[in-house]
């Protein structure tokens, strides 16, 4: 029995360290927090989860501070292209007060992470219509209890 006990949790370790992200560079604490976008949708991102409330989750795999962006894996509960992977491009904001940042799906159904990565990055320069030709969802900071 004490061998079965063992065994049982030598597989659920590593099943757990098995999904733990290789995030390659720390997130910047501008897009970390609890935030609502223009459209009233809310999102808690951490250092490993986007996540779209109430449940669309998408694991970071990869942060690229240099180019902003995000590679992720989109989780297996989600509603649509559950399994596969997503490049998320951000911005910073100035002068649009509340919002500071914002975000485009650049690729949300890639077969591989590889394939997110390489996608032609969102448009920064036109953030109005530069997320495969619409606006960015804009992001403010929000109270995580409201």
């Amino acid at each position: 029995m004490k061998k079965i006990l063992t065994g049982i949790c030598l597989l659920l370790s590593a099943a757990i360290f098995a999904q733990q992200p290789a995030v390659k560079d720390s997130m910047p604490e501008l897009i970390r927090g609890s935030f609502m976008d223009d459209y009233k949708i809310r999102y808690v991102i951490s250092d490993t989860v986007f996540t779209q409330l109430p449940s669309s989750k998408y694991y970071i795999l990869e942060h690229n501070s240099k180019e902003q962006y995000l590679i992720t894996r989109n989780g297996s509960g989600n509603k649509t292209d559950a399994g596969l992977y997503t490049r998320i491009d951000y911005m910073q904001f100035s002068g649009m007060e509340p919002f500071h940042w914002g975000f485009c799906l650049t690729v949300y159904k890639a077969a591989s992470a590889e394939e997110a990565a390489k996608a032609t990055p969102a448009d920064r320069q036109n953030p109005r219509k530069g997320c495969n030709g619409f606006p960015f969802s804009r992001m403010k900071r929000v109270d995580a209890n409201q």
